[in-house]
């Protein structure tokens, strides 16, 4: 296994295992995601244009983030926040059981967002690795699933609302 083959298959793994042995609720770091991408679409050139600013005017050091690093930040701050409030959220087996494949889906569609705002040096060759070409090939099918895996999760995982003799109704 190559190295771009290998750091692919980490930015994948990671976020599933994360989700998987914590028990965050995958769903809603999928939504978290989605936000992510949102922000990073429509404030990061802000962002950057107030990184320029504060660069103009000495306030900023040595780090001057660019507009793609702006965006990965905007990108992962939703999902980490979101991961750790949720710690300890999925309970019982049935339950895990129905957060696998959105949990997957957050890693797919994870390594499909990241990887292009990645540094050149950092997504060369994944970028031009086959598991990549493959992967960009199938995205359209991996962001599909993964939505409807997501969405099939929020209903399935929804509270039970259970009918009482003695409710407030008086029934």
């Amino acid at each position: 296994m190559n190295s771009a083959t290998l750091s692919l298959a980490c930015l994948v793994a990671l976020p599933i295992a994360l989700i998987i042995f914590l028990r965050i609720n995958a769903t809603l770091v999928f939504l978290s995601m989605c936000l992510g991408v949102v922000l990073a679409q429509f404030v990061a050139t802000d962002s950057s244009s107030l990184t320029s600013l504060l660069s103009t005017a000495h306030v900023g050091s040595t780090v001057h983030p660019n507009n793609n690093t702006w965006k990965l930040i905007l990108l992962l701050l939703p999902m980490v926040v979101t991961m750790g409030i949720m710690i300890r959220t999925v309970k019982g087996n049935s339950k895990m059981a129905y957060n696998l494949l959105p949990a997957i889906g957050v890693g797919f569609v994870g390594a499909l967002l990241i990887v292009p705002l990645l540094p050149a040096s950092a997504s060369h060759d994944i970028i031009s690795s086959p598991l990549w070409r493959q992967m960009i090939r199938a995205q359209a099918l991996i962001v599909g699933i993964s939505a409807v895996a997501c969405l099939a999760s929020l209903w399935l995982m929804r509270p039970k609302h259970h009918d009482s003799k003695h409710g407030k109704h008086g029934h």
